[in-house]
């Protein structure tokens, strides 16, 4: 008996199936040759195999089963421009788990929109044309860190805009169109998590109204407490930057990624962002810890009752402080050493104004009586280098839906369509940098092979070593975060008559202003170590008048978010950041 009939009694494969089958794979096999024929068979029998996967119902993780929550049925809707006037919200709803109770009750939440929200949505900023049957999936789990914030009481509100595929480090590719910044509509709030940047922000506008500090008043829409964000290389950071809010890309592997959209698990984070530095280390204290699932996640990664208490312990060294008389403008900093990274001012597109504001936050250490000196990682300006040919090749792989080499929860509601002339015309003029993505990866295969990303992941380690190092001697990095203020919105993304859908054929329009955006935050991505972006001032936009917040990056140690979060809430009490 033959091992076809063993499997289906039919062939399946003809032997032109075989003969594309070895010519994919950069060979031929003698047609009509004893190779051919046993080749047929082995082909027929292992499409047998892929047959037999295929008509598998789809297996949902029981893990990731979503939340109970209070009136049983999830609804949501999309919001109209009058209560969505920021574009900031995907769809809004009103999550809260049955009788949850925990550190985060009352406090209200928005997430990312590649984040699984059991019964909405999941649009990844996309046209539904690039998905499987022309349609955003409604997502039948929770993500492991959906399920936690429910679990610790917050109220879930919706799911939060974000760029086209989360490949843009600025606001006006998502398929919805443009995400304006609350401080000042008409300009970016960055990305790719652009609508969690608006949220959340938009408590802090409303404040500056209450208290006279700002006269505008345009609509804002609702915002949120606090955001789940996702960061492959700033895009935590970069709209929490350009918005004046806090955000946090943890170490690599302290918070589980399941049940998110990935890019690459190498650089694939999530985190909080949020108005204060309190809610930052209370949000992640809830968020971190092994799942059991996540292939992201180490040894080194804590247990989920191992998770420090970040919010506790920041409060217990505040109040060590005060008890010992250090809690003032003159000693707050007492014992921390802080390094200002030389070379992270030296980046292309920084602009002279926002590296001025970000000197001058991170000399206000010394009149809180830290230790502050210069620190050099000569390595640091070629991170982004690093980041791009370490993390490029596998990209499109996980665009086009395959699953990563570790096993992991891939999503099976989420298919994504091939990539084909479609994906091209749908993004070229939406998003020109996920079209880009492919083009260097098939680049970097075509005229390199596969030893260019070895070796860059090989400098990965280098640039891991070499951060470590100069972490030996300070206890935190400072970099500027945002090389300018947010830009004004591109015009070839306004919706005029001739233009119905808001973009233009100006390619370069949308792809310039985004040029160098990531060169001081994509490194810390491949190297893992957390890095914070925290607001520290104002500059002043260049079309028209204003002014846009101003962020500066904190690094600290891997697992050592710990004094991230000191660092920060020391500066504070040499003045609020929206007093400056």
């Amino acid at each position: 008996m033959s091992i076809v009939s063993l499997s289906t009694g039919e062939p399946t494969c003809t032997f032109e199936d075989v003969k594309a089958i070895a010519g994919a794979n950069g060979f031929t096999i003698p047609p009509g040759s004893v190779d051919e024929t046993a080749f047929h068979l082995f082909a027929n029998a292992f499409d047998a195999t892929c047959e037999a996967v295929s008509g598998l119902p789809e297996y949902e993780d029981p893990r990731l089963k979503p939340v109970a929550v209070d009136g049983g049925e999830r609804k949501y809707y999309r919001p109209d421009a009058n209560e969505n006037p920021l574009n900031a919200w995907a769809h809004k709803t009103t999550l809260k788990a049955s009788d949850a109770k925990g550190p985060l009750s009352g406090r209200t939440i928005a997430v990312k929109d590649n984040v699984s929200v059991g019964g909405l949505p999941l649009g990844l900023g996309c046209s539904p044309s690039l998905l499987k049957d022309g349609k955003h999936p409604i997502s039948p789990i929770d993500a492991v860190v959906v399920q936690r914030l429910l679990a610790a009481g917050a109220t879930i509100k919706g799911t939060a805009t974000c760029e086209n595929l989360s490949m843009f480090a600025l606001s006006y590719t998502s398929h919805s169109g443009v995400v304006h910044n609350a401080w000042l509509p008409g300009y970016a709030t960055g990305g790719s998590s652009s609508g969690c940047g608006a949220l959340v922000s938009i408590g802090d506008v409303e404040e500056a109204r209450r208290s006279g500090k700002d006269s505008k008043d345009y609509s804002l829409g609702e915002g949120v407490d606090m955001a789940v964000g996702g960061d492959q290389g700033g895009s935590i950071r970069l709209p929490a930057a350009y918005s004046g809010i806090y955000g946090l890309k943890p170490t690599h592997g302290l918070i589980p990624y399941t049940g998110i959209a990935a890019l690459n698990p190498l650089i694939d984070h999530t985190g909080p962002m949020t108005r204060t530095i309190e809610d930052a280390a209370l949000m992640l204290g809830v968020m971190a810890g092994y799942d059991g699932i996540d292939p992201r996640m180490t040894p080194e990664s804590p247990m989920p009752d191992k998770v420090p208490n970040y919010a506790g312990d920041l409060q217990a060294w505040v109040a060590e402080k005060d008890k010992v008389g250090e809690w003032s403008a003159e000693g707050a900093a007492k014992g921390l050493r802080i390094g200002i990274l030389k070379e992270s001012f030296d980046v292309v597109g920084l602009d002279p104004s926002v590296a001025d504001i970000v000197k001058a936050a991170a000399e206000r250490f010394r009149s809180l009586s830290a230790e502050v000196n210069e620190i050099s990682v000569p390595l640091h300006k070629h991170g982004a280098a690093i980041w791009t040919i370490a993390a490029r090749p596998m990209m499109p792989h996980f665009v086009g839906g395959n699953p990563p080499d570790l096993l992991s929860h891939t999503m099976p509601h989420l298919q994504p369509n091939p990539i084909n002339q479609n994906y091209f015309d749908t993004l070229a003029h939406r998003n020109p940098a996920a079209v880009n993505v492919l083009m260097n990866a098939a680049h970097m295969q075509r005229k390199y092979g596969p030893s260019l990303a070895r070796k860059a992941h090989s400098h990965v380690w280098e640039l891991r070593a070499a951060y470590d190092k100069a972490l030996e001697e300070v206890d935190v990095l400072l970099t500027p975060c945002n090389n300018t203020v947010g830009p004004k919105q591109p015009a070839s993304t306004a919706k005029t008559e001739e233009n119905a859908n808001g973009f233009s054929e100006r390619l370069m329009d949308l792809f310039e202003p985004a040029i160098g955006n990531t060169l001081n935050t994509c490194s810390f991505n491949v190297t893992g170590h957390p890095a914070m972006s925290m607001p520290v001032g104002w500059g002043k936009v260049k079309e028209g008048g204003g002014r846009l917040p101003v962020g500066m990056q904190v690094v600290a140690k891997r697992w050592d978010e710990a004094n991230i979060f000191r660092v920060a809430r020391a500066w504070e009490v040499g003045g609020r950041w929206v007093d400056s």
